[in-house]
C-alpha cells in the first residue's frame, strides 16, 4: 500500500517510512497537487484537512487522520488498512522514501566513522541520497516505541473484545 501525506502529517510520513510503507511527503505541495499524486500513483491520500474529506473516515482513496498525536495517527493508518502484518522495519530511507540496500560491514567501512563501524550493525544505504543507516544505540528506544505502537489497537476494537 502506498500513501501521500499532506503538509500537516510530516511525522506520520516519517514513521510510516520507518515501518516500511511507501509514503510520499512534500512539505510545500498544495492540496490539488497532492490529490493529483494520489490519483496518478494510486496512493491513499492522508490528511488532517477536514475540508478535503469528511471526518468520519475513509473516502475513496482518502483518509482523514483524526488525532494530532503521531503515534495515534500511525495506529489509525495501520488499523484502517490492516497493515500490521506488512511492516518491514527500517527498509526505506526516512528522507527520500526509497528502498534501502543492505551493506556488509566491510562495504560500510569508508562510509561511517570508526566508532559507528565498531558499535553499529545491520548497515544499509539509500541508493538515491547516499545516507547510511545502521542499528545503533538509539535502536532500543525506537524499537520499544514501535512495539508499543504495534501493540495498540483501535479503542472500539479493544472494547469489543
Amino acid at each position: 500500500m502506498k500513501f501521500v501525506a499532506d503538509c500537516m502529517l510530516g511525522r506520520l510520513a516519517k514513521w510510516l517510512r520507518i515501518l516500511g510503507f511507501d509514503t510520499a511527503y512534500l512539505r510545500k505541495a498544495g492540496d490539488d497537487e497532492l490529490l493529483g499524486i494520489s490519483r496518478r500513483e494510486n496512493r491513499v491520500f492522508l490528511t488532517r484537512d477536514s475540508g478535503l474529506i469528511e471526518k468520519n473516515g475513509r473516502r475513496s482513496g482518502r483518509l482523514f487522520i483524526k488525532s494530532d498525536d503521531w503515534e495515534e495517527q500511525v495506529v489509525q493508518v495501520l488499523d484502517e488498512f490492516g497493515l500490521r502484518d506488512q511492516v518491514k522495519l527500517n527498509s526505506r530511507c526516512v528522507v527520500c522514501n526509497v528502498e534501502l540496500k543492505r551493506l556488509s560491514k566491510a562495504k560500510a567501512t569508508n562510509l561511517v566513522t570508526p566508532y559507528v563501524l565498531e558499535h553499529g550493525s545491520d548497515f544499509a544505504i539509500c541508493p538515491k541520497c547516499g545516507r547510511v543507516f545502521w542499528r545503533g544505540t538509539h535502536s532500543g528506544d525506537m524499537e520499544s516505541r514501535l512495539e508499543s505502537i504495534l501493540g495498540k489497537r483501535k479503542k472500539d476494537e479493544r472494547r469489543q473484545k
